[in-house]
């Protein structure tokens, strides 16, 4: 005998055809939030890890100054005579020489 029913069927292919636009936003989300976003995180970890003394840098919360010591996940800024100790990841962006001259101006 057999221990399973006769009438029960296979899955069809309009069973596995539901699962393609569940699929395809799955990889639409990946390549237009997830991909930027890490490409976007590397080059930050990138620009936090080539800071060296005597950079000017912008802190998360708008704080401008130069950097005065670089540690592992440390760094102190100068700012009109005042030091302050930051973690790397507080690190906004890297203040090139050329926008100093144009702020100058």
């Amino acid at each position: 005998m057999i221990p399973f029913a006769l009438d029960t069927q296979m899955p069809g292919a309009e069973t596995y055809l539901s699962f393609v636009p569940l699929i395809l936003i799955f990889v639409l989300f990946y390549f237009m939030l997830i991909r930027p976003q890490k490409k976007r995180d590397k080059q930050d970890k990138e620009m936090r890890d080539s800071i060296i003394v005597g950079d000017r840098i912008c802190t998360i919360g708008g704080i401008i100054g130069k950097v005065v010591s670089v540690r592992d996940d440390e760094i102190v800024i100068e700012t009109s005579g005042n030091r302050m100790k930051f973690y790397k990841w507080a690190i906004r962006s890297k203040i090139e020489k050329d926008s100093d001259a144009s702020e100058e101006k």
